[in-house]
């Protein structure tokens, strides 16, 4: 059995990760309230742009831009994967590298796959197994940054697709549903799949049949204004990856460091029971002690 000293610097211990633990939690929930504010403010602009986007490429055509045309034969894949920068954060990257483990093996086959990633986690999973790292932006995922890294990166995506380096190019990300779930997502950004019809469909269905959907009038014409908007969709695409994946590390970072501090609350009382009987085995011991001597002594 521990002695009472010993229980005693375990009590402190897990007294002082306590704090920690609570302290983090602190911090996670302040920064997801701005990950969160942020992500709502930019989901109506997106929700917009793809509403136009889609009614425009839909009277374009495939012909209008490249970025629209799928390859004759895919042969190099290129995945942006968004991770985390640390850790602490429960399987929150873990289930991101599952999944794009997963789909590599199901859906990529022999096919050559290289990575741009956002975030060290991603960038370590991918530099430990060999395979091709392509770009990677640190200190970006769960921090403060502008859309300019969603332009830039996008730029640089759209360039090599452009040049024959890659064929496809899909965005993993996490998709952030509530505080408790946290789900991750890969989709195909290039060649921009046509989903001009399906977002009609889609629209239709839900629509009162008394409601007309909106067609947008271009000038000087869908082709151009196509050309212009295009490369800004994978911005937006990439930006708003980043702001999901933003908002839900710091939401299962605030639930890792609360399930923590729960943790150390159990640990604490037990050791506090631990010592509680150790103590009173310790008295039981002295005062046996005692008696015995008392005896000894009137015999």
């Amino acid at each position: 059995m521990a002695t009472l000293k010993e229980v005693q610097l375990k009590i402190v211990s897990v007294k002082k990760t306590r704090q920690i633990t609570s302290a983090m939690k602190m911090v996670a929930t302040s920064k997801l309230r701005g990950a969160q504010a942020a992500m709502e403010a930019f989901k109506p602009y997106a929700s917009k742009f793809a509403e136009v986007l889609g009614s425009i490429a839909s009277n374009a055509g495939e012909e209008a831009s490249p970025l629209l045309v799928p390859k004759n034969e895919v042969k190099k894949v290129r995945i942006v994967i968004c991770t985390s920068d640390r850790g602490l954060c429960g399987g929150f990257n873990i289930n991101l590298i599952k999944k794009a483990e997963n789909y590599i093996q199901s859906n990529l086959g022999d096919k050559e796959v290289s990575f741009t990633c956002f975030g060290k986690k991603g960038r370590d999973w991918v530099q430990k197994n060999s395979m091709a790292l392509d770009d990677a932006y640190l200190d970006v995922v769960g921090g403060k940054f502008d859309f300019s890294i969603a332009s830039t990166s996008g730029q640089k995506l759209i360039d090599s697709f452009l040049e024959g380096a890659v064929d496809e190019v899909y965005l993993l990300f996490s998709e952030f549903v509530n505080m408790a779930k946290q789900a991750p997502v890969i989709k195909q950004i290039l060649p921009i799949p046509a989903h001009g019809e399906e977002e009609k469909t889609e629209k239709a269905e839900k629509a009162d049949d008394s409601v007309y959907l909106a067609e947008h009038i271009c000038e000087p014409s869908s082709d151009v204004l196509l050309g212009e908007m295009l490369p800004k969709d994978i911005y937006i695409q990439i930006y708003d990856a980043l702001l999901q994946t933003s908002t839900s590390v710091n939401a299962a970072r605030m639930t890792a460091m609360e399930n923590a501090t729960k943790a150390c609350d159990d640990m604490v009382d037990e050791l506090q029971t631990i010592f509680n009987k150790t103590r009173q085995a310790a008295i039981t011991s002295d005062l046996m002690d005692i008696v015995g001597g008392a005896e000894a002594l009137k015999g």
